[in-house]
């Protein structure tokens, strides 16, 4: 199935949108999916970001290539890092490239929307406890970044989490082909199998150190080809079976 969050006449539901249709639920579907009798037309609504979450976790150099074009070294455990829920953005939305950042990057990821509360799951457990899939930007100000000791602030600014359209619950996300392009261009190229620590490690891993929550989302790092963004740019983040992200790129 096929939910996300939409706005229909000045309004936020959350929606199923399964075989093109749109059909507006009374509440968030983690629990059960409740219809509220409303179904409307794409023209009708606006895209919102699919989940709410009280926290984005995020991880560092997941994929080998890209912990290579880092010359960082490579972790030997998930490496996690914390996105603030004010980063979260939609489809469609405008990500502020911040006047005091030179060099703004992409970063195109799976995200992990977590569909029920959970706290020190084995990696056996750890599908149990997921809602579904969606496509993410990491925005990140890299310089900012790398001259901080830690990566809160070059992560953390409003609109650096791009998150969308759809959240899918029936895929496996095991071997997706995953790629960022920017104006049209492929910039990244990958598949979520190149991964170094898998979904089920990442969930176990988190869980033993925090609760995670229904609409909680973990973005599970990004394959090699990151690069700058620039005011006026479009990016977009395309996963095999989930969809399209897309947002523009505008100066502060």
């Amino acid at each position: 199935m096929r939910f996300a969050r939409v706005l229909f006449k000045e309004k936020a539901y959350y929606a199923d949108c399964t075989d093109g249709k749109v059909r507006l639920l009374e509440c968030a579907p983690y629990d059960e999916v409740k219809y509220n009798g409303i179904e409307c037309a794409e023209d009708e609504i606006k895209y919102l970001a699919p989940a709410e979450p009280t926290k984005i976790v995020a991880i560092g150099k997941n994929y080998h290539a890209h912990a290579v074009e880092m010359k960082e070294g490579e972790p030997t455990e998930p490496l996690l890092f914390l996105k603030p829920s004010t980063c979260v953005i939609g489809d469609g939305d405008t990500i502020i490239y911040p006047s005091i950042s030179k060099r703004l990057d992409y970063e195109g990821e799976l995200c992990v929307v977590i569909g029920k509360k959970c706290r020190n799951v084995k990696a056996e457990d750890a599908y149990k406890y997921v809602f579904g899939y969606t496509c993410l930007n990491d925005v990140t100000a890299r310089d900012i970044q790398k001259s901080d000791p830690q990566w809160t602030r070059g992560k953390g600014f409003d609109t650096f989490c791009p998150i969308g359209i759809h959240v899918v619950t029936d895929i496996n996300p095991e071997n997706l082909e995953i790629m960022t392009r920017l104006n049209g261009e492929t910039v990244q190229h990958s598949r979520t199998s190149a991964m170094t620590h898998n979904i089920p490690k990442l969930i176990e891993y988190i869980s033993r150190c925090m609760t995670l929550l229904p609409g909680d989302c973990i973005a599970t790092g990004t394959p090699e080809g990151i690069g700058p963004m620039n005011s006026g740019d479009t990016v977009e983040v395309e996963i095999e079976g989930i969809g399209t992200l897309t947002n523009t790129v505008k100066a502060e």
